[in-house]
């Protein structure tokens, strides 16, 4: 008996393929939809993403699966609100987390809302996060592939309506069942790429803006200069590779200066900060007032820690109890309690308090 229908955002990758297959095995009625975005590469003039052979892979399984499979256009969405903000922050010596930006504005929102237009209530995707009873966003059961970290801007009337079938299971897990039900995608290569950059990033952003690109000064905490630089754009905090410069002791990128379009920096001990702003805050389950204590991630690699978040009206201020390494402009500081997602905020600016 067909339980509820559902539709399956598939790239034509393993994860969402073994999605769509858990759900259809469930009962569940499936139609799957590619999301193409149509951003043309500047090299060879085709798609750089959701090109000819994600939607092949999808269309091949959806085939396997006996369901419905349509390649739908987001391009619009996605240049608005995803490329031109990744520009954008760039330009102002920020380092954006496009996928969190895709996550909130194009699959969640775009996506979404097209799957409800449809008179289907549920919309799944292959992420690696688990949604609790109440609609609570939750960590997978694979820490090291969890990724609730890109999730955490979904709000909770919309979790409601959003199936995520491998929160339970780890990634060889998921590997061995697309192996067991044959899925013409089993042995198919993870994309470590930015889908809608697909090459290296600079690359990308010299297409779209020589400003992140003008040569300039790296300087000391003092303002010596050290050596030059061929652009702000190839920089974030706490880089150490690909400065340049011969010393003493390893240097890192400590601040970066578009207004003067400098790049400072330091030994490690200079990178490190107790303290940070966030703009944009959001909390998975409602405004949250109070100052409260909880584990901060500050990006998708790096060790939560525990820290005071200070809730100031969209803005919030994060005081850890120890120095972390590389709090850097534009990633997102991400809350926990436990394995349960509160919120989080965009860093907008690093404070130097308790150092």
């Amino acid at each position: 008996m067909i339980k509820s229908s559902v539709v399956v955002a598939m790239s034509g990758g393993v994860d969402s393929s073994v999605a769509a297959t858990l759900l259809k095995r469930r009962g569940f009625k499936i139609t799957g939809i590619t999301m193409c975005f149509d951003l043309p590469d500047s090299e060879t003039g085709q798609p750089s993403c959701c090109g000819a052979e994600g939607i092949r892979d999808a269309k091949a399984v959806a085939d396997v699966l006996g369901i419905a499979h349509y390649t739908l256009a987001f391009g619009d969405v996605l240049r608005k609100k995803v490329v031109g903000d990744f520009i954008k922050e760039y330009e102002q010596a920020r380092t954006p987390n496009p996928c969190i930006r895709c996550n909130e504005f194009v699959k969640f929102d775009a996506l979404l809302q097209r799957t409800r237009s449809l008179g289907v209530n549920f919309l799944a995707t292959g992420h690696y996060a688990r949604i609790g009873a109440g609609a609570v966003l939750k960590k997978a059961k694979d820490k090291a592939k969890d990724q609730s970290y890109f999730l955490y801007r979904i709000d909770k009337r919309k979790l409601k309506h959003i199936l995520f079938p491998l929160g339970g299971l780890t990634k060889f897990e998921v590997r061995k069942l697309a192996r067991r039900y044959r899925l013409p995608v089993s042995e198919k290569k993870e994309s470590q790429e930015i889908c809608f950059v697909g090459r290296h990033y600079t690359d990308f952003l010299k297409t779209y803006s020589a400003d992140c690109f003008a040569a300039g000064a790296i300087v000391d905490k003092q303002g010596i200069v050290l050596g030059k630089h061929a652009g702000t754009g190839n920089f974030t905090i706490g880089q150490r590779h690909g400065l340049g410069i011969a010393a003493k002791v390893p240097l890192y990128v400590t601040a970066i200066d578009r207004q003067s379009n400098t790049v400072q920096v330091g030994p490690k001990q200079e990178v490190l900060r107790k303290a940070c702003i966030l703009e944009d805050t959001k909390f998975v389950n409602g405004i949250i007032r109070e100052p409260f204590r909880c584990r901060v991630k500050i990006r998708y690699l790096h060790r939560e820690a525990q820290a005071t978040v200070i809730p100031i009206a969209s803005r919030a201020e994060v005081i850890f109890d120890q120095p972390q390494f590389a709090i850097t402009p534009g990633q997102s500081a991400v809350f926990y309690k436990r394995d349960v997602v509160l919120g989080g905020g965009i860093i907008s600016n690093v404070l130097s308090k308790g150092e």
